[in-house]
């Protein structure tokens, strides 16, 4: 079990980091839109590869973001039955959800998107909007997120057991960390201070 538990640790560790940094994409998407817009308004012209570039970035943020957004326990529950139950009865449904019903689906998913991707990948597939994008690297996003999704699953599944075992505390009790976009928020903050300091440093530099 203890084997299992470290696989789960690293499972987590993975998904934490896609989490951290999958946040920037749609930042991306949010830049990308404001920009084809003021282009759009000031020049009168535009590209269907701005509107795709957009849908691509919001895809892959929340497809590949699905097992991060599990790991920290923010995909839908409804808890009005189960949190009735004591403690061990509620991790013995999430047990039973994960096998029966999150299990299969991701593999049904990896089943069908894999050969999807793959064809899209070998035809070399386009957009059939005028200017569009090439389609496999979206396509590509299916089965990936998936991929993860089963990965974290697994984790929690372990976890559960786990804690069934008494061997680690309640994994469904949130820990008190930042999340990736309190990150995010975080880093465009520390970019901005460093840019407004640099340019004070300059301005000081031009007035010797």
């Amino acid at each position: 079990m203890q084997a299992l538990l470290k696989l789960s640790r690293g499972i987590d560790w993975l998904n934490t980091q896609v989490g951290k940094y999958v946040v920037w994409l749609i930042l991306a998407s949010t830049v990308i839109s404001g920009v084809n817009a003021v282009v759009r308004k000031a020049f009168n012209t535009s590209s269907n590869a701005f509107l795709e570039v957009q849908w691509y970035l919001f895809a892959a943020s929340f497809l590949l973001a699905a097992g991060y957004t599990l790991l920290q326990g923010e995909h839908v529950k409804v808890d009005v039955v189960s949190s009735r139950f004591s403690k061990r009865t509620q991790i013995w449904i999430d047990v039973f959800g994960y096998i029966v019903f999150l299990t299969p689906m991701c593999a049904a998913v990896l089943w069908y998107g894999i050969p999807f991707f793959t064809r899209a990948l070998a035809s070399g597939e386009m957009s059939n909007n005028a200017g569009g994008l090439i389609r496999w690297p979206v396509y590509l996003m299916m089965p990936l997120g998936f991929a993860l999704l089963w990965l974290q699953g697994i984790s929690e599944l372990i976890k559960r057991l786990g804690f069934l075992q008494g061997l680690i505390d309640d994994p469904t009790v949130k820990k008190a960390e930042k999340t990736a976009e309190e990150e995010l928020a975080e880093s465009i903050r520390n970019l901005a201070e460093a840019a407004k300091g640099n340019g004070k440093n300059n301005n000081k530099t031009e007035a010797v």
